[in-house]
């Protein structure tokens, strides 16, 4: 399965906000050099996962983005499902005439079920949680130490 370019680099904003410290903001225009995507579909991106609540936007001249909840509460199945068309294949009967008899289609659905039962089994924290060279890659602080 893959996944489209909206979701994983929505994947990958998530990723970079939870490494910030705790209520900092960062700038969309950040988030896009880091992943050297454009700034255009990163917007829509961020503007997406704001409205699901992933990301809390603030706006004005000191504005910018930071994640909307815990890292440890978004399961990446869940973002995933959000944000992801997950229709693998049409097996609508207009597009496939074989789709009474297929077998196909149930198999499919097992595996995708499969595949988002993985993902349900990691938080966005899993993902970042004591990953120094991640923090080196996204060139933020390393982990405070408590």
């Amino acid at each position: 399965m893959q996944l489209t370019s909206f979701t994983d680099f929505g994947l990958r904003a998530l990723i970079y906000l939870a490494t910030l410290p705790e209520g900092e903001l960062a700038s969309i225009t950040k988030v896009t050099d880091v992943y050297s995507v454009s700034r255009n579909h990163m917007v829509k991106i961020i503007n997406k996962l704001g409205q699901l609540g992933y990301v809390e936007t603030v706006r004005g001249k000191n504005g910018g983005i930071r994640l909307g909840m815990p890292a440890k509460d978004i399961v990446v199945g869940d973002v995933v499902r959000a944000i992801e068309p997950l229709q693998i294949v049409n097996c609508s009967e207009d597009f496939c005439h074989i789709t009474p008899a297929c077998r196909l289609k149930g198999i499919l659905a097992t595996a995708r079920e499969a595949f988002l039962n993985e993902l349900d089994q990691h938080t966005l924290e899993s993902l970042i949680d004591d990953n120094p060279p991640l923090r080196v890659l996204l060139d933020v602080p390393a982990e405070p130490l408590n």
